[in-house]
């Protein structure tokens, strides 16, 4: 007796190019003006060559389709690390997968992979996971 297969597990994605407009807005709601994100004069000579997106402005959007997925979930925790920069101008693709189903003893907590990842050369930018009670 074969066992029928498991429906997919949710996921969502969006594509997202960011303009130095998008950075300096964010920086301006958050408060958070490094210049790495919101001086091109001073991120031409860093490592990167031009200004790069706040961690914090690429969670939001990993949020955003943390909700379209399940709308009004509370998020208990996130962790994320920034492997490589998302630089301005640059086409990116932000991914959020459920990674299992709820566990028999609280089935109301979810699990989920979040990346980020720049369309030009297939980098990851972002990754990590969040956990979410529906």
């Amino acid at each position: 007796m074969t066992t029928p297969p498991q429906p997919a597990l949710p996921c969502a994605h969006l594509e997202k190019t960011f303009s130095q407009a998008d950075f300096d807005a964010f920086a301006r709601l958050s408060g958070d003006n490094n210049p790495i994100h919101c001086d091109p004069g001073f991120a031409a000579g860093t490592r990167f060559g031009r200004t790069v997106a706040h961690g914090a402005l690429l969670c939001a959007v990993l949020r955003r389709l943390v909700e379209d997925l399940y709308p009004g979930a509370r998020q208990l925790g996130q962790n994320t690390q920034y492997p490589a920069p998302s630089p301005v101008g640059e086409a990116l693709r932000f991914d959020v997968e459920t990674t299992g189903r709820p566990e028999a003893a609280n089935r109301r907590r979810i699990a989920l992979s979040l990346t980020v990842t720049r369309l030009l050369d297939g980098v990851t930018t972002c990754t990590g996971t969040t956990e979410i009670e529906v």
